[in-house]
């Protein structure tokens, strides 16, 4: 393997000048890096680490909106030895807290609008700061001999949510990743390729394909975040060959028939898909709009990565809505079900060895070393795998995680809610929405708008149910427990009748 750091990707015998990262993040327009702008100030940040006494371990966090400067800090950070610690923006500030608080981070790199985030006693260096403890003032180019990592030795520590709701921490090695790197450069990607990213850095999704695009010398357009206008338009205006997306993304772009009819986006040949459930009837959309792209999807988690499922070693064409043939049949298993279809559980070089702080946790997760994913999946004759759905309750919403149990305590929140239940609902732009069945307090007549307006304040506004029904009663199971498959069933009539509460 050429590599020896996760955040030095950078092959230095290749065109360092070419272009490597067309930042849309700010007003004022795009910013054009090179590979080797790019290199140069992620070593500046390496040597600020290193000359302000920063140890190797030491968890250094990035809040921010997508940029140029977050990719700069990323990487630079690891060069030093540090762990970096990107955060989810989108939590609550409480969240935020306790996640600063686990990781015990000890500087931030923030831009202005998620600066306040940041607790006042961890110290912050504010990309958008124009004076002399800004970003531009502090970090210079330079040149930086990046740390060789151990064996073990953590890079970076995403968080994921668990079955309690509190985000749980992820460590994961230099080693592993750029391992599971590997499988992922080893094939048909090139320099020439002009990726477009828009989904949050601070999710394995799009980190992953930044990697792999410094990994390639390709180049990315990188936008601050997901908004359909803007995706439609950067992917025209700058010709983006390859995109990495959630499939909710794409539902929302086949949806725009009038600015597709507007800008070409024909110049996009392959479209790589994951982090979401995914339709045959959004495959067939995106078709439609782009009958010439290769279009494959991805499986990956969080704890072990994106490098489970690859193509078919005898060369049979991957169908349709599957994650491919495993890398390596010795490394998955499917259990609690079938011999074809059951839970998935893996292993593989890129796997954590513990949740941070949680050793219950990596329990349960972990055992003889293999990770419990918690989905179901299902093998057909030739070996594929395809994602069939999770084994608890947990669904996905347009890539983010939702957990029922978490949703229903804010909702009980209501001062004039009793119980809620809280169950998903088909969605083809979103994979799966909230839906709720709420009784209300004696005497108290809520309104939708009222508990909507409520869930956004007092969480991620992603948890936010999407339609709501006023109920007497919620039906019980034969345990005492709420009967979630009847509500399932009862919101799937609700929605085709619209008989939901107004």
């Amino acid at each position: 393997m050429r590599w020896h750091n996760l955040g030095d990707l950078v092959d230095r015998n290749g065109n360092l000048d070419k272009e490597a990262v067309i930042d849309l993040a700010l007003p004022t327009g795009p910013r054009l890096y090179s590979h080797r702008q790019i290199d140069r100030l992620a070593n500046g940040v390496a040597r600020y680490l290193t000359e302000r006494g920063f140890e190797r371990g030491t968890h250094v966090a990035i809040v921010s909106l997508n940029r140029a400067e977050y990719v700069i800090a990323y990487f630079g950070i690891m060069r030093a030895g540090c762990v970096a610690v990107p955060v989810n923006i989108k939590l609550a500030r409480d969240t935020i807290d306790y996640v600063m608080d686990d990781a015990n981070v000890a500087l931030a790199f923030a831009d202005a609008a998620n600066r306040a985030l940041v607790r006042d006693d961890i110290p912050v260096i504010d990309f958008d700061d124009a004076g002399s403890n800004g970003f531009a003032a502090l970090i210079k180019p330079a040149d930086f001999d990046s740390v060789v990592a151990g064996t073990d030795e953590v890079g970076q520590m995403l968080y994921t949510s668990g079955s309690t709701g509190r985000p749980k921490g992820v460590p994961l090695s230099h080693r592993g990743q750029l391992w599971a790197l590997s499988t992922r450069t080893s094939g048909a990607l090139n320099e020439s390729e002009r990726y477009i990213i828009a989904q949050p850095l601070f999710h394995m999704n799009g980190l992953f394909a930044t990697k792999t695009i410094f990994a390639t010398n390709a180049s990315v357009v990188l936008l601050p975040a997901f908004e359909t206008r803007s995706y439609i338009e950067a992917i025209a205006k700058y010709k983006a060959t390859a995109a990495t997306a959630v499939p909710t993304m794409w539902a929302r772009v086949v949806k725009e028939t009038g600015l597709l009819a507007e800008n070409d986006i024909s110049s996009i040949r392959r479209l790589m898909l994951g982090s979401a459930p995914m339709t045959m009837a959004l495959w067939d959309k995106i078709k439609q709009a782009l009958p010439n792209v290769t279009l494959t999807i991805g499986y990956g988690t969080t704890e072990a990565g994106p490098a489970v499922f690859g193509p078919h070693p005898k060369g049979l064409p991957t169908p349709p809505l599957a994650l491919g043939y495993p890398i390596s049949l010795e490394n998955v298993r499917l259990v609690n079900g079938s011999e074809n279809e059951g839970v998935l559980l893996m292993r593989n070089p890129a796997l954590m060895d513990h949740y941070h702080n949680l050793p219950q946790q990596t329990a349960k997760a972990i055992v003889d070393g293999w990770y419990y994913s918690g989905d179901v999946m299902r093998r057909d004759e030739n070996g594929f795998y395809y994602f069939v759905g999770r084994a608890d309750d947990m669904f996905v919403c347009s890539g983010e995680n939702i957990y029922p149990g978490e949703v229903e305590k804010l909702l009980e929140r209501h001062p004039q809610v009793q119980q809620a239940a809280v169950v998903p609902l088909a969605d083809e732009e979103r994979s799966q929405v909230p839906v709720a069945f709420i009784v209300p307090r004696t005497g108290a007549r809520p309104s939708v708008e009222e508990i909507r307006k409520f869930a956004i304040a007092n969480g991620p506004a992603y948890q936010h149910p999407r339609r709501v029904e006023f109920v007497s009663e919620l039906p019980w199971a034969g345990t005492n427990k709420i009967d979630r498959k009847s509500l399932i069933e009862r919101a799937r009539q609700l929605e085709a009748a619209q008989g939901w509460s107004a």
